[in-house]
């Protein structure tokens, strides 16, 4: 995963990223209308601009670009965030990247993802937002929060809630986000805001779903004695009540 703040438009060329963007957006026509009508792309130009500022020492015309850039875009990125290659934020609209926060190559971000920070101090090196490998997909909605790592290839479905590390090429869903499945060579490479395209539902529901139907077989296992043993007691009653006329017989 590159760290490199000359990564991105200027290291790939801007026709590779519109390109990248155009073969993962099936709503794209055409490279000039991804170039000149996708917020995204308007946001990552600004923030190239406002991290160059920034790292550069001069930090208030760094914030001041980056200002300029949520205004035409909706989509607020810290200038001192890190951002690799072929980035594609889909919508944009609410997207907010913070100030530590190091997203890789090959990323797509939806709407409304939050790559949050949490108090400082609280994480090794006072890193405070997340780290985000190559080639991830974090649905719209999801909020990925501290200096926790997603790793190479995961996907995190929409409003999903993650202050854990994810591992390495699965699909994590809920609130908190949990694993719900590893992807294969069988699954798409891409999946649409991180959501699984086959049936997975959430890991909590799930799990009550397999204790309902295990109350279920208990409850009918139960009624199964019960029925044996009333029909043992009614035997031993017919049992009972021959052996009495037979003793009767005998006396008279």
């Amino acid at each position: 995963m590159s760290n490199d703040g000359r990564t991105g438009l200027q290291a790939t060329g801007l026709r590779a990223t519109l390109q990248s963007i155009k073969a993962r957006d099936p709503a794209a026509r055409s490279l000039a209308e991804v170039a000149l009508l996708y917020p995204g792309v308007r946001a990552l130009a600004f923030h190239r601009l406002a991290h160059a500022f920034w790292t550069s020492g001069f930090l208030f015309l760094g914030r001041f670009v980056s200002e300029i850039g949520r205004w035409l875009s909706g989509i607020e990125i810290h200038p001192g965030a890190t951002i690799g290659q072929r980035l594609f934020i889909d919508h944009g609209t609410g997207v907010v990247i913070g100030e530590t926060a190091i997203i890789g190559n090959d990323v797509t971000l939806y709407h409304g993802v939050t790559l949050g920070g949490i108090a400082p101090g609280s994480m090794p090196q006072g890193r405070r937002h997340p780290v985000v490998e190559d080639n991830v997909i974090i649905g719209a909605g999801a909020q990925v929060l501290g200096g926790i790592t997603v790793g190479n290839g995961a996907r995190v479905g929409a409003n999903a809630v993650v202050v854990k590390d994810v591992p390495p090429g699965v699909t994590v869903v809920g609130i908190p986000a949990q694993v719900v499945a590893a992807r294969t060579a069988t699954k798409p490479d891409f999946l649409p805001y991180g959501s699984p395209c086959d049936d997975l539902p959430d890991p909590t529901q799930r799990a009550l779903c397999g204790l309902l139907n295990e109350v279920e077989a208990l409850r009918r296992r139960v009624a199964e004695l019960e029925a044996g043993h009333a029909d043992s007691e009614a035997t031993a009653r017919q049992w009972q009540g021959a052996g009495g006329r037979v003793a009767k017989r005998a006396e008279g």
